[in-house]
């Protein structure tokens, strides 16, 4: 099993769902954002989602967008996020880390999808979104991530037909993270009444815990949509907490928020 697994298999035993929180390595430095993701695991955090910063990120709004370029700005990469998983593992080595991102970064970078895969198995990374990879380039990360133990984690979203669902869940571990609306990250408000069936479906297909992510910046919807789910996922509006300045220290505070309301779904 691999931390994602276990971490799911626990919160099943304890009849309750799980909190996914991202943010961008690297936003806005270095030590600002490992500071935030060591204090994610006591802020609530059951699994971390740690974006690699990229030039061109199609489904992202503007608010995860402008982390990517204060990333960049900031010396961010992909190695550059590797090293702080390693160094995260330091102090935990229990908390599922997924990296989410891109396939250019990975492809271009020297050594390519071979050498990615090796140094994050090493860094402790558990899993990956790659979302401009489909079902028919398995052959590209998905299938060699899950040879050497890593979840790779694919999107479902509103659009995803039962034609179409089979392909998407095909290959998929760990979760499935379903997209509850129709366009980017930080958009509108997602609808619980409208996501519970979705759920249901692309978890009888999947026979994998369902994670909701996109439209969720508030304890109340993180509770809502939890509840109709195995977990919920924030990012943007945990990022524009970084993106204020807000302290770390203030920044954890207002994800623990978050977690709570995830938490009494």
């Amino acid at each position: 099993m691999t931390r994602i697994d276990r971490r799911f298999a626990d919160l099943a035993q304890q009849n309750r769902k799980a909190f996914v929180s991202y943010m961008m390595a690297h936003d806005p430095d270095r030590d600002t954002s490992l500071a935030i993701m060591r204090g994610l695991p006591a802020a609530g955090v059951d699994i971390i989602e740690l974006g690699m910063p990229f030039t061109d990120p199609m489904a992202d709004g503007p608010t995860i967008q402008a982390a990517g370029q204060r990333a960049l700005a900031a010396g961010g990469s992909v190695t550059n996020t590797l090293s702080m998983v390693r160094e995260f593992r330091h102090h935990d080595d229990d908390t599922p880390v997924v990296l989410m991102g891109y396939y250019n970064p990975i492809y271009a970078r020297q050594g390519g999808v071979e050498r990615f895969l090796a140094e994050a198995v090493d860094a402790g990374v558990d899993g990956l979104i790659v979302v401009d990879l489909p079902p028919e380039e398995d052959a590209e990360l998905c299938l060699p991530a899950r040879k050497v133990g890593l979840n790779f984690i694919r999107l479902a979203t509103p659009t995803t037909d039962d034609r179409r669902l089979p392909a998407v869940v095909a290959n998929t571990s760990g979760f499935v993270y379903y997209v509850s609306v129709t366009g980017i990250t930080g958009g509108q408000a997602a609808d619980p009444a409208a996501v519970a069936p979705e759920v249901a479906r692309v978890r009888r297909a999947a026979g994998l815990p369902v994670v909701v992510g996109f439209g969720i910046a508030t304890p109340d919807a993180a509770r809502t949509v939890a509840a109709v789910a195995d977990g919920c996922v924030v990012g943007s509006a945990i990022v524009k907490q970084i993106a204020e300045g807000k302290q770390v220290d203030e920044v954890l505070a207002f994800v623990r928020t978050l977690a709570d309301g995830a938490h009494g779904g």
